[in-house]
């Protein structure tokens, strides 16, 4: 079962995007110095549709939503993003921890998807060592656009 434990509207994960950023628990990454270890507990509230559309209205002005995690269960992300997609005019997005994309995920349901472990010694996406990628989603073409988060 996808929990989420809160959800926030941010303005840094996605490029040039006002984010609802859902945080999902039981995260099976496990990165060292993750600035958000308690997602690794099995916590919160069940993330099902109807939830989703709850956060969507009591966050009117959002034009994104990022699954933050999720990696658990990478076929209720997809199952998820296909939701929003086809009942709002919202890009989606979803930040997973894993280096290669799950074989579940459809990229048709998706805007952006960021990839990869967090590496403490090679820094977040802001840094220009990180190994993690953020990629445009375009016509099922991943397009690397990590630049956008480097000052």
């Amino acid at each position: 079962m996808l929990k989420y434990v809160d959800a926030k509207v941010v303005f840094a994960e996605v490029p040039d995007e006002v984010t609802l950023a859902i945080n999902i628990s039981n995260c099976p990454c496990q990165c060292k110095g993750c600035h958000s270890s308690y997602l690794a507990q099995d916590i919160g509230t069940e993330l099902t549709f109807n939830e989703v559309r709850k956060l969507i209205k009591k966050n009117s002005g959002i034009s994104c939503i990022a699954f933050m995690g999720g990696d658990s269960e990478p076929e209720r992300i997809n199952a998820l993003a296909s939701f929003v997609t086809n009942h709002y005019q919202l890009k989606v997005a979803w930040y997973s921890g894993r280096q290669e994309l799950s074989k579940d995920i459809e990229l048709r349901n998706f805007d952006a998807i960021k990839l990869g472990p967090y590496i403490e010694e090679l820094g977040p996406l802001s840094s220009r060592t990180t190994n993690q990628r953020f990629y445009r989603v375009e016509k099922g073409v991943l397009t690397d656009i990590t630049n956008k988060f480097w000052k």
